[in-house]
């Protein structure tokens, strides 16, 4: 089993329009409403690619019952935690030419005792499973070492742990030993100090990252790891929604993780469905035809 913690849950809505423009009204089409946050996402690509997979996290208030509702509608298991405060909302605007706008709520306030029972409940999942994925921001009130407590509650427990953060959040989470940390060239940034990115990813693997996979849309995926350094990316580009291109990342990296996959087919395999999640309209989803022909043609090489 494959567990993902998402600790800054969401309600995504999605509006599809012909045109949007600042200042204007915009007459929507058609709406979708789901359970969101990066941690969620990651666990709907992986349930799509047949692997078992269980949502944790905080989730409370309308949003957080409606998204609760919506996972199980979709097949997904849920150990989601309940707090007083109300989970946020995402709003996409996707226009005809599959271009994307998104607006993010901050989220709730998390009470301390409410972290503390998060804290000890996710220890107990992560006991039973095979891999853990930590994703995403962290509401008001969370720590900004949570990250870092969960890994090394998974990585005690001989667990491996995969990171997807961003700024203090991330760099202490690298302290713990996560055995993947995935990271943006911004993310990285933001959080080395360093705006190059080997030297930033050899900053998180100082603090303490076994590997630091790097993202760059279009021109792909760098993988720094103790075998040395590879690159892979899609042969062309694509258009379409790149929200949930990073998760598909972290759920092919989490599904190698758990098969054992060599990191060159793994980060092959990474390149091939964060591609084809840009082809797909919503975050947590991948076009399966595009995802087949990519797989057979990405290849990683050492650089």
């Amino acid at each position: 089993m494959i567990l993902t913690i998402t600790l800054n849950m969401a309600l995504d809505v999605t509006y599809h329009v012909e045109t949007f423009e600042h200042g204007h009204t915009t007459r929507v089409g058609k709406v979708s409403r789901r359970a969101g946050g990066k941690g969620v996402n990651v666990a709907r690509v992986l349930h799509e690619l047949g692997h078992d997979v269980l949502v944790t996290g905080l989730a409370g208030g309308f949003t957080g019952r409606a998204a609760r509702a919506e996972l199980r509608a979709a097949g997904l298991r849920d150990e989601l935690i309940e707090i007083d405060g109300q989970s946020r909302l995402t709003l996409v605007v996707v226009d005809r030419e599959g271009s994307a706008t998104g607006f993010w709520e901050p989220g709730p306030v998390v009470a301390a005792p409410e972290w503390q029972a998060a804290l000890r409940r996710c220890s107990e999942l992560a006991a039973s499973a095979s891999v853990v994925v930590l994703s995403g921001s962290l509401p008001a009130g969370v720590p900004a070492d949570a990250y870092a407590q969960l890994v090394a509650a998974a990585t005690e427990g001989g667990v491996p742990a995969l990171l997807d953060a961003d700024g203090e959040a991330l760099a202490l989470g690298a302290t713990a030993g996560p055995a993947v940390v995935k990271v943006n060239a911004s993310e990285l940034a933001s959080a080395t100090g360093e705006h190059e990115v080997q030297a930033g990813a050899r900053a998180l693997r100082r603090a303490g990252a076994r590997t630091v996979v790097v993202t760059d849309g279009a021109a792909g995926l760098t993988c720094f790891a103790d075998q040395g350094v590879l690159h892979a990316a899609a042969p062309e580009v694509l258009g379409g929604n790149p929200t949930g291109a990073g998760d598909a990342v972290s759920a092919a990296l989490a599904a190698g993780m758990v098969a054992g996959v060599p990191w060159p087919e793994r980060l092959a395999e990474a390149a091939a469905l964060s591609a084809a999640a840009v082809s797909a309209p919503q975050a947590g989803s991948f076009d399966p035809d595009v995802y087949r022909q990519l797989r057979t043609t990405v290849q990683a090489v050492a650089v």
